[in-house]
């Protein structure tokens, strides 16, 4: 706590502004729009590996969350304070730290596969600037953040190889989808059998819970998508700079709207049921993956 005591004696207006910025960074809508560019406009291989290096991150990150159910800073500090508006985003367990863990995936996989000397070092300045903007925010303690930082490097460096591989092995693919959807599953199972203590947050067990439906269906779409894409559609990523804008802004904004659009009616039709969220994620990925790319021949004419 000394260290985030110190972060909160130099916060004035500027700086909290700032760091509320940075700390969007970190966010899923974020990483979706760039993990859906380098997969629709830049390189499918790369694609799959950010969104596959996004995705098991997520599920290591929410089984840590549940397993430890470490309080918030000011939950164990009431005398420590955070900055208001970052309160909203902050719900749940603290450890470990989700923002962190999403930024490290992104912008350290982009490191990993780039080239460029100066890309990566832009990569590593915004991923290591959304951890410190976790501790400055006052939403996050040091260990919180450590240990995504080192989650995300392990799945980096460990994912890598593997899919270099599906170049020449295509169907590796299918046992990293399939080790995904293993785990996710395995996560439902562990929050609706595990016998947790009477104390413990029920907010954030039918969050967590939520959680794991949501990544059971993210990542059996994808798998849906890689084989409907490598054995039928085969979508082109090549594009004019002004088709590949039409086909980020419009994707991303189809994309948001059938999130958005089915949550309610689906948990209706579900009665409340969070299996919900699993259809739910699974048309997003479908829709990314499958649908929207059924266009993209047409914008490679003019290429």
């Amino acid at each position: 706590m000394e260290i985030l005591y110190w972060f909160e004696s130099i916060r004035m207006p500027v700086l909290d502004a700032v760091m509320s910025f940075i700390t969007h960074l970190g966010e899923e809508t974020f990483f979706m729009a760039a993990a859906l560019y380098v997969f629709w406009c830049a390189d499918k291989r790369k694609g799959y590996y950010l969104l596959s290096v996004g995705f098991a991150g997520t599920l290591v990150n929410q089984w840590l969350k549940i397993v430890f159910r470490v309080p918030r800073p000011w939950v164990r500090d009431p005398n420590f304070t955070i900055v208001e508006q970052a309160r909203a985003e902050a719900g749940g367990y603290s450890f470990p730290s989700g923002h962190t863990q999403c930024a490290a995936g992104l912008f350290g996989g982009v490191a990993r596969v780039s080239r460029r000397w100066w890309v990566r070092i832009c990569c590593i300045i915004a991923l290591l600037s959304v951890a410190v903007s976790r501790l400055y925010l006052g939403v996050h303690t040091p260990a919180d953040v450590a240990v995504s930082l080192l989650a995300a490097a392990i799945l980096i460096f460990l994912l890598h190889p593997v899919m270099d591989s599906t170049l020449w092995f295509p169907n590796r693919m299918y046992f990293i989808t399939g080790g995904m959807m293993a785990v996710s599953f395995a996560f439902i199972g562990f929050m609706r059998f595990f016998p947790f203590p009477a104390d413990t947050d029920p907010e954030n067990l039918v969050e967590a819970l939520r959680n794991a439906y949501k990544m059971a269906g993210a990542v059996t779409g994808m798998m849906i998508v890689y084989a409907f894409d490598s054995r039928l559609l085969q979508f082109p990523n090549r594009a004019p700079w002004w088709g590949q804008a039409v086909k980020l802004a419009a994707g991303l904004a189809l994309v948001v709207a059938v999130k958005t659009a089915l949550k309610a009616p689906l948990l209706s039709l579900f009665s409340g049921n969070p299996a919900a969220d699993a259809v739910r994620y699974l048309l997003v990925v479908l829709t990314a993956g499958c649908v929207w790319p059924m266009t993209f021949r047409f914008f490679e004419r003019y290429d």
